[in-house]
This record gives C-alpha cells, sequence and structure tokens, in this order.
C-alpha cells in the first residue's frame, strides 16, 4: 500500500484526506491542532506547524511517504518541497516553492521573465515609505509579502493613506516585510492549473467576484469564465508564463491576474497548489468533471494523473453577506438544499457567533455552491438558494 503525507488537516486539507482513503492509500497527517478536524480521518497523526519546514521534513524522515502535498494553503508548500527534495519524491524544488510563496520573490520572477505584472517597491520598514513619496502612482495596493486570504491587503488612495495603513499590512506579514504596488483596474480571475512533465494545463478560468476596495476579499467564484475567446487566450498565456517563471514543473497552480483595460492580462500572483474556497475542490469537477483532488494526489505519487473534461457545465459559489451583530437564528437551509443545482450549503459561524465587517476570508459567514448548464445560471442558482434561507442578526 501506498503511503501519502499531507501538511495540514484543517477542513481546507479534508478533501484530500478522504480523496486518499477512498483511493486506497495509507494516510499521515501533519498538524499543530492535535483538534484538527483531518485527525480521525487519517492513519497516522504528527504534531507539528505546517509552517515548520525542520518539523515537517523530521515527519517525513519518520513516515517514508510515497508522495507529500498539501491542498489550498500557500506557506506549508516550503515544508513539502524541503522535505520531497530530501526525500527524492516529486514536488517543485524548494528555490520554486520560495518563489511562490514571497511576493517580493514572485513578482521579482515575473518581471525577470516579461510575465505582465504591476510595478511594485519592497518596504522592509515604516521608514522606507518615506521615499516612495514622490515615486508612487495612487491608488495603489499595499500587502504582505507572506500571507494570503486577502488578510493584510489594502488599498490606498494618497501618500497620507499609505503611512496609515502601513501597520495593518505589517501585522499581517510574517517576517515583517510588504509590498506596495500597482493598483489593477479591471475584473479579476483566477487559472487553474495542472503542470505534468513541464507543460502547463489550463484546466478553467474563474471568474471573480469581490467586496472591492479597500480589502478585496472575495465573495464568489464562476466557472467557466464569461470573458470572450480572445482574453481567455491571453489569460491562458500570461497563466503559463508565470508557471514557467517560478519554475513551477509538476503539481497544481493555482494563478491570479486583473484584466486592465490598457495592458490586459496582468499577474496579481500564484499559488503553487490548489486554489482554496471551492474553487478547485468543488467548482472545477461540477465544471469540468476532472477530479483535481485525485489529480494532485497521483502527481505526489509521480503517477499519470486524468486531466481530460468530461463535462461542459457552469458551476458557482457565492458567499453571504451580512449585517453586523451576533447571528440570532439561520432558517430556510433544507428548503434552499432542495432546489435544483444545489450541491453544498455551508456556514463557517453559527448561531451565537458575531457577523463582522469582512477584511479577510476568515470573516466570511456561509455560502452556497450550485451547478447548472452555464455559469449565469449556476450564479442564479446560488443567488435563489441565498433568499431562502433567512439569518437573523441581533443589533
Amino acid at each position: 500500500m501506498k503511503k501519502l503525507m499531507i501538511v495540514g488537516a484543517s477542513v481546507l486539507q479534508l478533501p484530500a484526506i478522504k480523496k486518499a482513503k477512498e483511493m486506497g492509500l495509507e494516510v499521515a497527517v501533519v498538524d499543530f491542532n492535535p483538534q484538527a478536524i483531518g485527525i480521525a480521518f487519517a492513519d497516522k497523526y504528527y504534531n507539528a506547524s505546517t509552517m515548520d519546514e525542520d518539523a515537517v521534513l523530521a515527519a517525513a524522515e519518520d513516515y517514508k511517504p510515497d508522495g507529500i502535498m498539501t491542498l489550498a494553503t500557500d506557506m506549508p508548500m516550503r515544508g513539502v518541497a524541503k522535505s520531497s527534495d530530501k526525500l527524492g519524491l516529486h514536488s517543485i524544488d524548494y528555490e520554486t516553492a520560495v518563489k511562490a510563496t514571497d511576493k517580493y520573490d514572485m513578482i521579482k520572477a515575473f518581471k525577470e521573465h516579461d510575465v505582465p505584472s504591476p510595478w511594485y517597491y519592497l518596504i522592509t520598514n515604516c521608514d522606507q515609505l518615506q521615499e516612495l513619496r514622490d515615486k508612487v502612482e495612487y491608488p495603489c495596493i499595499m500587502k504582505p509579502t507572506d500571507n494570503a486570504g486577502s488578510h493584510g491587503v489594502v488599498k490606498v488612495e494618497s501618500f497620507e493613506e499609505l503611512v496609515k495603513s502601513y501597520e495593518y499590512s505589517h501585522q499581517s506579514s510574517r517576517h515583517g516585510n510588504v509590498i506596495v504596488e500597482e493598483y489593477l483596474d479591471g475584473p479579476e480571475v483566477s487559472v487553474e492549473v495542472m503542470v505534468v512533465d513541464g507543460v502547463v494545463n489550463v484546466l478553467q478560468i474563474t471568474d471573480k467576484l469581490t467586496t472591492g476596495a479597500p480589502y478585496f476579499v472575495e465573495l464568489g467564484h464562476s466557472q467557466p469564465s464569461q470573458l470572450s475567446a480572445e482574453v481567455q487566450e491571453q489569460i491562458r498565456d500570461v497563466a503559463t508564463r508565470a508557471c514557467k517563471a517560478v519554475g513551477i514543473r509538476k503539481g497544481p497552480a493555482h494563478v491570479e491576474m486583473k484584466i486592465t483595460t490598457k495592458g490586459g492580462p496582468k499577474m496579481v500572483e500564484l499559488g503553487a497548489r490548489m486554489g482554496g474556497d471551492n474553487i478547485t475542490t468543488s467548482l472545477v469537477p461540477l465544471s469540468t468533471g476532472i477530479d483535481m483532488v485525485k489529480a494532485t494526489i497521483l502527481v505526489a505519487l509521480g503517477e499519470e494523473p486524468d486531466i481530460e473534461p468530461k463535462l461542459h457545465c457552469g458551476s458557482a459559489i457565492r458567499y453571504f453577506q451580512l449585517p453586523f451583530g451576533k447571528i440570532k437564528s439561520i432558517s430556510g437551509v433544507e428548503e434552499a438544499r432542495a432546489l435544483e443545482g444545489v450541491r453544498a450549503i455551508t456556514f463557517t459561524k453559527e448561531v451565537g457567533e458575531e457577523s463582522t465587517p469582512i477584511h479577510c476570508s476568515n470573516d466570511r459567514v456561509g455560502s452556497v455552491i450550485a451547478q447548472a448548464a452555464t455559469a449565469e445560471e449556476a450564479v442564479k442558482v446560488c443567488e435563489e438558494a441565498m433568499k431562502i434561507i433567512k439569518i437573523e442578526i441581533e443589533g
């Protein structure tokens, strides 16, 4: 029986843990939280932080897996790559893992390989902001170099606001560095990719809905993209060049970009892993029939994945937007689940918890996932289900 080690055991990695067991694999998980939901589904548990590269390596050396992976989280990829390098397994190399998890190294790689991307400045301390007084064009974006899920990302409109917002981005940076970069105006998409033997395969293009300025938290996704065929071809080209620029030769990638009016598609960032927000675990299989979780596991094991489309449908997810206050009651969920096309309704906050302003993805309350003949119809199913669900808020 082949063995797979999954770095992380939270709800984000649960689809991979369950899929691996369905495939008849023995599974070990690594997580600092002994109460993580995925531990109960695994065969072995290692208590270690997913961001502690040496601890992940120690677990791998003890377990001796045939493959190592994570799902939908960036920083654990460094431990995955380091361990795979040491054990001779199938993953991106460590240098690529750094480029895919540090936004400064990433954007440098884009520039070096002429991949369309924003202008930028690296800020390692607040005093350096003064040097940007006459250099930066507004509005611009400030964000930490080493975080995800929209943590610390903010749009700023002036130098005074840049200085004022610095601490917001800085406190979300694990190593204290932030980037000030060009604000890209236009619709946002993500590109779901599987790289096999150096060949970049675009599986799907996802249209995104966000809160907009200043925090840009994602509130919805739909597939396939409704952009023109010409623009979609440009998107595929930029995604392919971006993956090659950071050195991804095997495994999944989640590539984010904006479609600017003057410059066309420009990179925002990418992750050398499957996308989160149910994009690759739910929307890709619902729209294409491709089991991207299984494909990622097979690549990690050094086997050939099946990435041929089997469906041509629409899929969508929409997140609830609520008034602020304590959640008093939630009703109508079963009625909404009965709607044709609804595939999942989930809540990340319960009755008695607070609905807060949405500054990052953790602030969202719940979501609806739907499948239909087209992306537009799938979005309508989500919206209809959300109308049926009644969430009462105190205050």
